[in-house]
């Protein structure tokens, strides 16, 4: 360690820096943080998630035409079994966090689930091709989808996404500006950022790619699914020296039901917080910062109680809007699923913008934009996003040839006079929507848990677009036509009702955590 002193305006006091340069206490003389440059290793993992996500959107892209053109699955079918696929996306990810905080640790998790995800989408390459039956086709296409890609993407979510970050040291280090530093918690934030915004890069790319390669052919097509996620595995383990690891911290969960133990039977009325009782304990396994830690996490937990609704509507994305396109006129040479490419491009061009311009702005006026604005900011957009969905919708039954499509000579391919361009408004604010709220969502995760339970807190965080999904395989019982434009409509009431309630129960959130900071 190496001793400094540094002088504040007020008084001198002495700062102690680690062998990197940082300290991890903030210095008396501190005016402003700005993030760092990431480092190779935070950059390494950036790429092999973009890998992992052109993998996973160039497979899930095609599913529901993919079901309805070859596997002769009707559609709201098919919306329900890629609702389940999307569940079954997120439900293990409470799984691989316990493994990664307690036993295995997050490199080796990641490269577990990620062998097993490779593994499903050789499988479901296999399961396309032509000279099978239907029926068989159809059985190897589920097992591959539910237990092998759908497992191991969960499995690993978590740890993936808290490894990223754990790729950034903690601390303030000076800039050589006077009262400037770099500040850990802002170089997360931005790694965050540009994590979100290598999986928009990779889905992109794979939504352009994947569904032209599968008009001439679908082994092709999902055959490079199985290549990236060749390429990951490749990279991820090729990497391992470059890489910061921490190890799991053993049997945490026991530590944490100790400490709940000891808060309830030594509670006071006296406590602001009932887990203040477990503080200032000398013969237990934890310090004053773990509780802290699980203070922070319970507070954050109940945030999270409210994205299931939010993933619900998000969810859309991927049946229901790709759905509603196939009832548009569209021009020969693009594919109602890959608009969603559009939703791709808007995040992959606004993250960096919003990361140099919109955010250090707000800043430098002293604008806060803690993670509770940013989230209903998010909620907000998406609001107004399925105002637009359900009049549009309206707009597509009132327009011949098939109006609400409940006609006798309704085939596949029937479609409305109505340009399907009248979609991209669609997902150009839902993108927004995703960028302040989801984005936001996983750095508030890794940013109020202890360093035990980064993983845990992260999968609880990942769990709500499994719990979202859920609900919307609920709502796909009403996919049919004309329902679904009253389904939108529902949709829309909910999350206006779910917004103001968000708003209400947490909008002093941010000062608290300011005020934590």
């Amino acid at each position: 360690m190496i001793e400094l002193k540094a002088d504040s305006k007020s008084e001198s006091a002495e700062i102690i820096y680690d062998e990197y340069g940082y300290t991890p206490t903030l210095p008396p003389d501190f005016e402003i943080g700005i993030p760092e440059k990431l480092r190779l290793s935070a950059l390494i993992v950036i790429v092999v998630e973009l890998c992992e996500r052109f993998a996973y959107y160039g497979a899930a892209v095609m599913f529901t035409t993919y079901m309805q053109e070859k596997l002769g699955v009707q559609k709201d079918h098919s919306v329900s079994i890629n609702q389940g696929f999307n569940f079954i996306g997120y439900a293990f990810t409470l799984l691989g966090g316990y493994l990664s905080d307690q036993y295995l640790g997050k490199y080796k998790t990641i490269v577990i689930f990620s062998t097993w995800y490779f593994l499903g989408t050789s499988l479901l390459t296999v399961s396309t091709i032509s000279s099978l039956p239907q029926h068989t086709s159809f059985i190897l296409f589920i097992l591959s989808i539910y237990v092998f890609i759908g497992i191991g993407s969960s499995g690993l979510k978590s740890s993936i996404t808290t490894f990223a970050a754990e790729q950034v040291r903690v601390g303030y280090k000076p800039t050589g500006k006077p009262g400037e530093y770099y500040d850990s918690k802002l170089t997360v934030q931005k790694c965050y950022r540009y994590f979100y915004w290598a999986i928009n890069v990779g889905a992109l790319f794979s939504m352009i790619v994947s569904p032209a390669v599968s008009t001439r052919t679908y082994v092709g097509a999902y055959g490079i699914s199985a290549g990236f996620m060749a390429l990951y595995l490749t990279l991820f383990v090729s990497s391992y020296k470059i890489f910061i690891h921490k190890n799991p911290s053993g049997s945490i969960f026991k530590k944490v039901y100790a400490c709940f133990k000891y808060a309830r039977q030594h509670k006071s009325p006296e406590n602001e917080n009932w887990l203040d009782a477990s503080k200032g304990v000398v013969d237990q396994d934890w310090d004053d910062k773990f509780v802290e830690g699980l203070q922070r996490a319970i507070k954050a937990s109940k945030v999270f109680l409210f994205y299931p609704f939010f993933y619900a509507l998000y969810g859309n994305m991927s049946d229901n809007f790709i759905n509603q396109g196939l009832q548009m006129k569209r021009p020969s040479w693009i594919q109602s699923s890959q608009l969603n490419a559009i939703h791709c491009l808007v995040v992959i061009v606004f993250i960096p913008v919003l990361d140099v311009f919109f955010f250090p702005v707000m800043a430098r006026f002293n604008i806060s934009m803690g993670p509770i604005k940013r989230i209903l900011i998010g909620f907000i957009i998406l609001v107004l996003t399925f105002i637009y969905v359900t009049v549009l919708q309206k707009f597509i039954y009132n327009t011949p040839p098939y109006y609400d499509f409940t006609g006798p000579d309704i085939t596949v391919g029937s479609h409305n006079d109505i340009s399907i361009w009248w979609q991209l408004p669609v997902y150009i604010t839902i993108s927004f929507a995703e960028i302040f709220a989801s984005v936001t969502g996983i750095e508030y995760a890794f940013s109020q848990a202890p360093p035990e339970l980064k993983s845990f807190l992260q999968a609880l965080f990942l769990f709500t677009s499994g719990c979202g999904s859920i609900l919307s395989m609920v709502l796909s019982l009403w996919s049919y036509d004309p329902a679904v434009m009253y389904s939108f409509a529902a949709q829309t009431v909910i999350m206006t009702i779910i917004t103001v309630i968000f708003w209400l129960s947490f909008k002093k959130y941010d000062s608290q955590i300011r005020d934590q900071e």
